[in-house]
């Protein structure tokens, strides 16, 4: 699994540019993530500054540089402003595998732009970055994800029972596999 720290791979579908994030996205990003219900499955509170924005794409940044995770800045081609992000997490090379995160702008919820960038990625993961199998660890509660990672044919395996402690509760956890020979057939 490589990833090459100096070259930011920039993905294009039909309405969307995935792209790096970086500084001056700050406050597009500070938009959505301030939103209750953006973060309601995010595992983090509500974001309540430009700072706390900034220490979001430190951490986008550093999952690059020690090549665990890469993020991508959604965008729609007209505007060019960060509506959401998407990308692995936790890549455990040793294993082929990664986990996969995702969330956007409440403004742009059903329209399929989650689902287009979600797949991009995938797409991406497997044809560049040699992953074998890609996970999803959604909250039960969460209706959209869990038809979003179904619809891209993700298996929910099982029940992650107080997997996390995130916002002062744990939370349990559904893990949702893709394995590439799996998305090969989508």
């Amino acid at each position: 699994m490589t990833l090459d720290t100096d070259i930011f791979p920039v993905l294009e579908t039909k309405r969307l540019i995935l792209r790096k994030v970086t500084k001056a996205d700050a406050n597009s990003m500070l938009n959505y993530l301030s939103d209750e219900e953006v973060m309601k499955y995010y595992g983090l509170e509500p974001f309540k500054s430009i700072d706390d924005a900034l220490d979001e794409i430190s951490w986008y940044q550093s999952i690059q540089n020690n090549k665990t995770g890469i993020r991508w800045g959604i965008t729609l081609k007209e505007q060019g402003i960060v509506i959401g992000s998407c990308g692995f997490h936790n890549n455990i090379s040793q294993h082929f595998r990664t986990e996969i995160g995702f969330e956007l702008s409440k403004e742009q919820w059903g329209k399929g732009i989650a689902f287009e960038a979600v797949e991009a990625i995938i797409s991406y993961g497997y044809e560049h970055m040699n992953f074998q199998r890609i996970e999803a660890l959604i909250e039960p509660p969460n209706q959209s994800s869990q038809k979003l990672v179904e619809k891209l044919g993700f298996i929910r395996e099982g029940l992650l029972r107080n997997y996390e402690f995130t916002c002062g509760k744990f939370d349990d956890l559904y893990m949702y596999s893709l394995l590439k020979q799996d998305f090969d057939k989508f």
